[in-house]
């Protein structure tokens, strides 16, 4: 199945899952600090790392924030119940999803295989030049202004520069940019982006458009891109 870094200070909690996910096939390491977890993903990488936000010495949020500076690497979070401020914390520090606690094993196996599958390769639909792809695109290169995506390649440029962009964050540009001008509704987004077909939590959205306008934007305060329709969702512009 996948390589997991689990990073959970506590003894219990933290062989419980490791049990429990080995079980599932995963190969599992476990860390009992962030300090550990770093220095383990340094020389083994995992496929993906599941993160307390709760850690003793350096905290969830600075190691997912340093784990994102890094790479693409999926993150799942674990946090508190009710915690609704770390939730929205660890999300825009860079996490994927999240698990609250106490945590259900089969819950946070489906959370994992769910973000891995988010990760893998774009389908052909999400590659494919849409129907409001614009003027210009050709073999799947569309150009906004200085921002170019590549949907042949999977590549976004900027003012003549490559970003670097998560799995996730690339798979919400591509639904957007498939029909520029077209609102979608954080549901539509979650379910064709997240692969949610539940009423799943708006924050995640709302995290990963934030984290993408820091990288898309000139001022991400004042986007020119994605664009929110307040009440409903995003757009993509200029229109």
């Amino acid at each position: 199945m996948a390589r997991v870094m689990l990073i959970e200070d506590d003894p219990s909690v933290r062989e419980g899952l490791r049990l429990s996910l080995s079980r599932h096939g995963h190969e599992v390491d476990a860390a009992g600090t962030g300090e550990e977890g770093l220095r383990r993903l340094r020389v083994t990488p995992a496929d993906i790392v599941v993160l307390d936000l709760m850690l003793p010495g350096l905290d969830g949020f600075e190691v997912c924030r340093r784990i994102r500076a890094g790479g693409p690497t999926p993150i799942v979070m674990l946090t508190a119940r009710g915690d609704d401020l770390d939730v929205v914390s660890g999300l825009e520090a860079g996490a994927d999803d999240y698990v609250v606690k106490p945590i259900r094993p089969r819950v946070l196996e489906a959370r994992i295989r769910a973000v891995l599958r988010r990760g893998g390769p774009a389908t052909e639909a999400e590659a494919g030049t849409g129907a409001g792809a614009g003027a210009g695109a050709g073999a799947g290169r569309v150009e906004h202004g200085d921002l170019v995506i590549d949907r042949g390649s999977l590549t976004v440029s900027k003012a003549g520069v490559q970003l670097v962009l998560p799995p996730l964050e690339l798979r919400l540009l591509l639904e957007l940019t498939a029909t520029a001008g077209q609102v979608f509704s954080r549901q539509q987004l979650l379910e064709s982006v997240w692969d949610l077909d539940f009423l799943g939590d708006s924050r995640l959205v709302d995290a990963c458009v934030q984290r993408l306008r820091t990288k898309i934007e000139d001022v991400p305060s004042k986007p020119r891109y994605i664009q929110t329709v307040r009440g409903f969702g995003y757009r993509f512009g200029p229109l």
